[in-house]
């Protein structure tokens, strides 16, 4: 008998995610039917799209986003309770959305698994009772995740993270070097400004600052920035009016793979980055009253995901008043010229790699799915 399964996306690397999901489900022979709201990935591997998530991924709170989010989830819950009548429905990330989703099916019978959950150790705990209430099962991707989950009641298992499995090869560094015009010679510095305007706004300047204070004490040192291929040439080229830095479009992961050190905006780079066993630092700031809002809903201490799971400091954080061109200066040389630093902060991020390379995420998200059904 077909089962039917319903895969519920928000943005693209949780369509890159579930696509390997449904690779493994195909791998198993078992019937089953497949719907989703997803993009190319999913469609790639013959999914039906219920709904493509491009309107989803927008950014912000105007009514028309939140308009259109009300539309489509009525729309999805009327289908899936009326027509398609699956037999399992799998979220991924996207929070706000799924948790709401989750609410109307579990209120009709509908299975609801949840892999990539809300990041509620970070923020926001408060969903626990949410996702213990609408949820029938948790797949986590962090080891530190399951007990939290199952504190509350919830039944939960530990999947691994994906990016462990489908995180590229370290590339060759000659090579690469090569391409860029790179000097295999001298250390390089690269740096990840991040993806959002509002990073380069309050991040750029002290980023720039730092690489020429450390251009002038180190000339064997050279600098890259990596322009993040969701914003366009002229959102960066305003920053990078008087600098002379190479700027690498759409190679993050072969920019971290090849880097001596790395100076980053906090965020999943730093996991990342953390894979390939490259020195980095964290940097973040943004407006004061964003700053204070988010100590007030954080439930954690620690920012950067290596740090989080190592639960110590691997990792140095430099936040909001703790930046500067000096505290970025001093980090930065440290990683690159203090060898018991480095080789100590290398062999910690091996420890955390170890602790996250047991299982294949989306493999073993599939296993769970074949067996619940």
């Amino acid at each position: 008998m077909t089962k039917r399964v319903f895969i519920v996306t928000g943005e693209h690397s949780g369509d890159m995610h579930a696509a390997k999901v449904v690779e493994y489900l195909k791998k198993t022979n078992v019937d089953i039917q497949i719907e989703a709201i997803g993009g190319g990935a999913l469609e790639a591997q013959g999914v039906k799209l219920f709904s493509n998530h491009d309107k989803m991924s927008a950014v912000g709170l105007s009514p028309k986003i939140i308009f259109d989010h009300f539309l489509l989830g009525k729309r999805l819950v009327d289908y899936l309770k009326n027509e398609y009548k699956p037999d399992l429905v799998l979220l991924i990330d996207y929070g706000a959305f799924n948790l709401n989703i989750a609410k109307y099916l579990h209120g009709v019978g509908i299975k609801v698994f949840y892999y990539i959950p809300p990041q509620v150790w970070a923020s926001r705990k408060w969903r626990l009772n949410t996702i213990k209430k609408f949820v029938d099962k948790v797949l986590c991707i962090f080891p530190f995740e399951k007990s939290l989950y199952e504190e509350k009641g919830i039944d939960t298992e530990y999947c691994g993270h994906p990016l462990v499995s489908q995180l590229p090869k370290r590339v060759d560094k000659v090579e690469f070097f090569d391409k860029h015009g790179f000097d295999v010679n001298k250390k390089l510095v690269s740096i990840f400004p991040g993806s959002r305007k509002f990073e380069l706004q309050n991040l750029m300047s002290i980023f720039l600052q730092s690489a020429q204070e450390l251009k002038k004490k180190y000339p064997n040192v050279q600098f890259c920035i990596s322009h993040a291929p969701n914003l366009k040439d002229e959102v960066y080229n305003k920053y990078l009016k008087n600098t002379e830095l190479k700027v690498i479009k759409g190679e993050n992961q072969q920019l971290l793979s090849v880097s001596d050190s790395l100076i980053l905006a906090s965020g999943t780079v730093a996991l990342e980055a953390t894979l390939y066993q490259t020195p980095m630092l964290i940097a973040y700031r943004g407006p004061w009253l964003f700053y204070l809002v988010y100590l007030l809903v954080r439930c954690i201490q620690r920012v950067s995901l290596p740090n989080i799971i190592a639960d110590k400091e691997i990792v140095k954080e430099l936040i909001q008043h703790k930046l500067s061109v000096k505290s970025v200066v001093e980090e930065t040389e440290k990683l690159l010229y203090d060898e018991k630093y480095r080789q100590n902060h290398v062999e910690d991020l091996g420890k955390i790699k170890s602790m996250l390379s047991d299982k294949i995420s989306s493999e073993e998200v599939a296993r769970i799915i074949i067996k619940n059904l």
